[in-house]
């Protein structure tokens, strides 16, 4: 498995970044840099001829150019077992929460996405007991979908969330540049409602090497992977993909890449592609479904990383003000399981958006003044009844609650004849007073 050759003589440094001549190396294999800070994995990330350029995960802090070097003759490798699940790791996969190291069939990260004739049409609902997502934007089982939000909203908190209320066999965190108190947060939330169990966590933190915060995608889905082969319809949760792209953005300057859209290496968008497109419902098997925070610097969506994200997914969740906006939200998947949920689903979705639409343009009206109309005065009281029901993150009922819930707020705003509802449905399901 070794190369035979130990390679006594690093050229160049720069970062975690080390460049030298070898022979016999392949893209993406692994090495070991033995220095007097100790010895280092480090990763193959460009080569031109015998120049092979490594990434050190540890970073080069003590690594001098006389360190030894030696290829390992495979990429790198994760674990996996069930004996994964209630822990948490770092981006190369070494224990965080100071339990025992797993080194059970070790499978290769990085790998192609799987072939469509192997794939399912999405077609099953991910119930996650928020309204906001089930009964306005359903996710779908092996859906891949972002959650915009700028810096200081509560996106972890929305994912903890999630995770301990999706109904889904195995949950995968992968942070990415969490400060260790969101990461202690993160645990303990799973861990005292009993999702722990079922959840692995692989995290990379503010103060770990950049390095390992570019591996936290790779080794969170080749996990998954492994989990829905066998069966297992798996939620994976990262955060945050700014997070990554930075790092690999800093990692490009070092190399002397020439930069792209505000520094950005020209390959971002294939980058996320090959994370994103992990998404699958294998045919005969499990599933892989992905929900992945997008943080927008100053709130831009046009920045190039929410704006190659939205090309590559299927709509997107925003965040704003603690809550998940109505507009500007979209699952292009929902109408896939719409139709299979109730029959009322599509229809009280509709009618309760156009009436909060009327809501904002009548908040609109009053700040400038205008005199409030009896329709009006209706269309406030319902607003504010809407948010708080339905768009309070807090709020924790099935999509059938959420249904009767909606009802109910039109019928506790509205006469009958009001919300444009078709007769059929209305009778059949406006609350009885």
């Amino acid at each position: 498995m070794f190369n035979n050759k130990v390679y006594h003589k690093i050229d160049a440094l720069s970062g975690s970044v080390a460049t030298l001549r070898a022979e016999g190396v392949k893209y993406n294999e692994i090495a070991e840099v033995e220095s007097r800070a100790g010895t280092s994995l480090a990763q193959v990330i460009k080569l031109d001829g015998n120049n092979v350029t490594l990434q050190i995960f540890a970073g080069a802090r003590g690594v001098d150019t006389s360190a030894k070097v030696r290829f390992l003759g495979e990429t790198m490798k994760v674990p996996y077992s069930s004996a994964l699940l209630g822990r948490a790791f770092t981006g190369s996969g070494v224990p965080r929460d100071g339990g025992p190291e797993i080194k059970d069939n070790p499978s290769p990260i990085g790998q192609p996405s799987v072939n469509p004739a192997k794939r399912i049409m999405p077609n099953e609902m991910v119930r996650t007991n928020i309204p906001m997502i089930d009964l306005f934007n359903t996710l779908v089982k092996s859906q891949k979908l972002p959650i915009f939000s700028a810096a200081g909203e509560p996106y972890n908190e929305l994912l903890a969330r999630i995770a301990l209320q999706a109904d889904s066999d195995v949950i995968i965190i992968g942070g990415m540049g969490l400060k260790y108190d969101e990461y202690l947060k993160f645990r303990s939330t799973l861990d005292k409602s009993g999702a722990l169990a079922k959840t692995v966590m692989f995290v990379h933190t503010a103060a770990d090497p950049t390095v390992e915060c570019m591996l936290v995608p790779d080794v969170s889905l080749a996990v998954a992977e492994k989990f829905a082969l066998e069966g297992k319809n798996v939620l994976v949760l990262l955060t945050d993909m700014t997070s990554f792209a930075d790092a690999m953005k800093e990692i490009a300057i070092t190399m002397e890449q020439i930069p792209s859209n505000r520094g950005y290496p020209g390959d971002l968008y294939s980058q996320l592609a090959a994370r994103y497109e992990k998404a699958v419902d294998f045919d005969g098997a499990g599933s892989i479904t992905i929900l992945a925070v997008t943080t927008m610097p100053g709130g831009d969506v046009t920045h190039p990383v929410p704006d190659n994200t939205g090309y590559i997914t299927e709509g997107q969740f925003y965040l704003k003000n603690g809550r998940i906006e109505p507009f500007g939200s979209l699952s292009r998947l929902k109408q896939q399981v719409n139709k299979n949920t109730r029959e009322d689903h599509r229809t009280i979705m509709d009618a309760m958006i156009k009436l909060y639409a009327q809501y904002k343009e009548t908040v609109e009206k009053q700040s400038m003044g205008f005199k409030m109309s009896a329709w009006d005065n209706k269309l406030l009281k319902y607003g504010a009844d809407f948010e708080k029901r339905m768009m309070d993150l807090s709020v924790n009922i099935s999509l059938e609650d959420a249904l009767d819930l909606g009802w109910k707020t039109l019928a506790d705003n509205f006469d009958k004849t009001e919300v444009g509802i078709p007769s059929k449905l209305s009778d059949k399901f406006w609350p009885k007073k």
